[in-house]
């Protein structure tokens, strides 16, 4: 098509310059009708050429073949013969020669075929039948004129489309196809969106398969010139023998992306949440909430890779939502990363003094928050949650969660939390099955994989699938903020699209100032799952702010978690400052160490060596002249007061974790065994006003005198 609008051009042009510095005469005779009827007849002429040729040819030709050959039988039938040999070979030679690759060319080749058989096939039946009789002539009448109207319509769908236009593997990419051993590969339907990317469909010949095809990615990328990660093989999960190919030749994204604030404050969670581009300059958003399955988040990436832009890009957003809680662990970098954001989190634990202690008890709550907040939503009637439920929707993100993480705890969250509408987000620098659980990882289906220095490392967070066709994110810390992510809303043929996240560094004021402004529409934690995380939510370090506590962030923080192991007294002293709570620190594990090498039994055969806390005093030796003074045994209302005060005590100074031994004295001073002291403790953690972990270590959820 442009070949013969060039054509068309020059030719107006010449005509334009031989009819230059004459006065043509302009005729007014007809008047409008006759300019009407030129008009017509102009746009008409075009297509006149298949009529002329089907009224004229045909009959002139059959006189002709019929006067020659038609007299006698024997001539007529040689003749015939003779012609349908030629009719044949013609129609072969049409075929062969009227080739293509596109839709058009392809009609082009059957529609000319045709006409030359149907052509041919009519003039040999005229040699001895003659053109001028029936059914000859019927024939004749009615094949050119279907043979005429099939090539205005022909001529009409050529100017719409550009038969020209190569969709194969004749064009660029079929030859790069054919530089890297894949000559039989078939691309089609090859075609650039303007934006620097390339797409086609591919197909494989028998014998090969698409592994073939994705092993020689990057071979095309260094045809191409470009990165390794530029070009990208996925299969078509319905058809082996097919799949789809990628190309970034231009990096529009190179300049970095900027920051879109909402549209608006107090947005409902389940809103698409806009955090970067796509690599051909589609927005990257994310919606986990609204997904079909809230599917928990693993961020993967080497120091400066874009983590933490990814972070901020996110919650901020959430920040701004209503019907929503956040909860954030960052014992890395704490107030350098999200500092500036702090008042929008409803419980962040930092790099503080008790941050370790106070991160752990927020993990442990989590359990019966999960168990609370389900059995709510059992009784309004829902599956999972929705924003029809009175709870609020609640995000767990956990920075470098290798550092702090129970893998037991993480699994529990993990496996129970999505449903009840809590999303775990888990962000490591790299998470092999030391850093993190396989059982943990499994549950974290959705992923936000930035630079890693190995590409095997990819393998830990993306899917097989993705890592298969070559977005493999292995340029470490040289591209911050590119990266590939699934899940979370993210339609599956997105995954092995490069992504860029928002720049939020030079906007840090502005991010800050927007939170501030959304304190009005954040709601609190819903009442349901603040008491289920008792105490440890209760007594955090810091609460932030929303829209009935706008003034609490400026208040002083309640009395802070202690670290400091055992029982704890009023005259105990706690360290002020962080070297000090270092040396005591230091202290503990001395004398772990030293009471770990002394013997439980120093005297083994001693009369005394079979006596044991939980048996009962001897009477003392009648010669000895030794009396004890007998006392009243404490009731069991009595008992239980001594050892709800120990632990309410405990508690109320802002120590939540405890060992068994630790209740040792208040055991004796109630009179009662070791027996008595478990039962107590499993009654209590059955009635969850305590929780039991693994190693033995109880947690207080709520205050004790509420229990008996």
């Amino acid at each position: 098509m442009a070949r013969r609008d060039i054509e068309r051009r020059v030719t107006e042009g010449a005509g334009r310059d031989h009819m230059a510095g004459y006065n043509v005469p302009v005729s007014s005779g007809g008047g409008v009708l006759s300019q009407i009827g030129g008009h017509i007849a102009a746009k008409a002429a075009p297509y006149t050429p298949p009529w002329i040729g089907a009224a004229t040819l045909p009959p002139l030709a059959g006189w002709g073949v019929h006067a020659m050959w038609g007299e006698t039988a024997l001539s007529a039938g040689l003749a015939s013969a003779g012609m349908g040999i030629g009719a044949a070979v013609l129609s072969a030679v049409t075929w062969t020669v009227s080739g293509g690759t596109n839709k058009f060319r392809r009609f082009r080749r059957a529609q000319a075929t045709a006409s030359v058989a149907g052509g041919m096939g009519w003039l040999t039946c005229s040699i001895s039948a003659g053109p001028f009789g029936h059914p000859m002539t019927d024939l004749w009448l009615l094949g050119g004129g279907l043979f005429a109207a099939s090539w205005n319509v022909r001529q009409l769908m050529r100017n719409a489309h550009d038969e020209t236009e190569e969709t194969t593997d004749k064009g660029v990419l079929g030859k790069l196809a054919e530089a890297i051993g894949l000559e039989k590969v078939q691309v089609t339907r090859a075609k650039g969106n303007g934006k620097g990317m390339v797409t086609a469909d591919v197909a494989v010949p028998p014998g090969k398969t698409m592994d073939d095809v994705q092993a020689a990615a990057p071979k095309l990328a260094a045809a191409l010139q470009v990165p390794p990660s530029a070009v990208t093989v996925k299969k078509d999960p319905h058809n082996a023998g097919r799949g789809s190919f990628a190309a970034r030749v231009a990096d529009l994204l190179q300049d970095g992306v900027p920051f879109l604030p909402p549209r608006e404050l107090g947005l409902l969670p389940t809103e698409p949440i806009p955090v970067g581009l796509y690599a051909d300059g589609e927005e990257w958003s994310i919606n986990p909430f609204l997904a079909d399955i809230l599917q928990h988040l693993l961020i993967m990436g080497v120091t400066g890779s874009g983590k933490s832009e990814f972070a901020r890009a996110v919650l901020a957003h959430l920040m701004t939502r209503r019907k929503l809680s956040i909860w954030l662990i960052d014992l890395a970098k704490g107030e350098q990363t999200l500092g500036h954001m702090a008042e929008g989190l409803d419980w962040f634990v930092n790099n503080k003094r008790g941050g370790r202690k106070e991160a752990k008890l927020m993990l442990k709550s989590l359990p019966g928050v999960i168990s609370a907040r389900g059995d709510e939503l059992a009784e309004e009637g829902l599956d999972q949650w929705t924003p029809k439920s009175k709870l609020n929707a609640m995000v767990v993100w956990v920075e470098e969660a290798a550092d702090i993480a129970d893998f037991d705890v993480l699994d529990e969250i993990a496996r129970k939390a999505r449903s009840v509408g809590i999303w775990l987000v888990v962000s490591l620098q790299r998470a092999t099955w030391t850093n993190l659980s396989t059982d943990v990882r499994a549950n974290l289906q959705a992923s936000a994989c930035f630079g890693v220095d190995e590409a095997g490392d990819a393998s830990f967070v993306l899917p097989d699938r993705v890592t298969d066709s070559g977005a493999i994110p292995d340029w470490g810390s040289d591209r911050p903020g590119y990266g590939y992510a699934t899940g979370m809303g993210i339609p599956t043929e997105r995954w092995t699209t490069e992504v860029r996240g928002s720049l939020t560094k030079e906007v840090r004021d502005q991010i800050r100032e927007m939170i501030l402004a959304a304190a009005p529409y954040r709601d609190p934690l819903d009442d349901i799952s603040a008491a289920a995380a008792g105490l440890a939510y209760a007594q955090r370090t810091h609460h932030g702010t929303n829209r009935t506590n706008v003034q609490e962030a400026a208040a002083p923080a309640p009395a802070r978690l202690q670290a400091v192991p055992g029982p704890q007294d009023e005259n105990e002293e706690v360290p002020d400052t962080e070297e000090e709570e270092a040396v005591a620190m230091e202290i503990d594990e001395i004398y772990t160490e030293v009471m770990a090498q002394i013997p439980g039994d120093p005297e083994p055969d001693a009369d005394y060596a079979r006596l044991s806390l939980d048996d009962d005093v001897p009477d003392p030796d009648a010669d000895s002249g030794i009396a004890f003074e007998q006392s009243d045994k404490p009731s069991t209302e009595q008992a239980r007061a001594i050892l709800y005060g120990e632990i309410d005590g405990w508690a109320a100074r802002g120590r939540l974790t405890f060992e068994t031994g630790d209740l040792i004295p208040a055991a004796v001073a109630a009179g009662r065994k070791r027996g008595w002291l478990q039962n107590e403790l499993k009654k209590l953690t059955e009635d969850g006003a305590l929780q039991h972990d693994a190693h033995g270590e109880y947690s207080i959820v709520r205050p004790l005198t509420a229990a008996a």
